[in-house]
């Protein structure tokens, strides 16, 4: 959906809907995100559940790991999640941050298109030649 520089920006309450859309993706990427961790850590590490949770959200939230893994499977899996959890991290950021950052910009386009139009009614200088 695109919105015409001449109309105005919604309100707060008409945004509301898009901005809890964007945090329930954003939200969901990083539970599944999570529990993908959680599982992998407990059947490839070999990790009681709480333990597998606390590695899964220290990797995911950038922090490291926390436990000795005790096998190269288990070494191979925290570096592939290390690797996915960057990725996802960093995308569900995005989503989140998405309705508000093109509330910035379609404000800022407002600005420049005002000015813009305040430009055009200024009496402009004649041109010699053919116009």
């Amino acid at each position: 959906m695109t919105r015409r520089a001449h109309r105005p920006l919604p309100s707060l309450r008409e945004r509301l809907p898009r901005i809890a859309r964007h945090g329930g993706v954003g939200g969901a990427l990083l539970g599944g995100a999570l529990a993908i961790g959680v599982v992998g850590y407990h059947l490839i590490a070999g990790l009681g559940w709480i333990d597998a949770l606390l590695n899964a959200s220290m990797i995911l939230s950038g922090m490291g790991p926390v436990d000795p893994l005790p096998t190269d499977a288990a070494k191979i899996f925290a570096s592939a999640y290390a690797i996915f959890s960057g990725v996802a991290f960093i995308t569900a950021v995005g989503i989140v941050m998405a309705p508000a950052v093109k509330h910035f910009l379609h404000r800022f386009h407002l600005e420049v298109a005002s000015e813009d139009d305040e430009d055009d009614r200024r009496p402009r200088p004649p041109t010699l030649g053919p116009a």
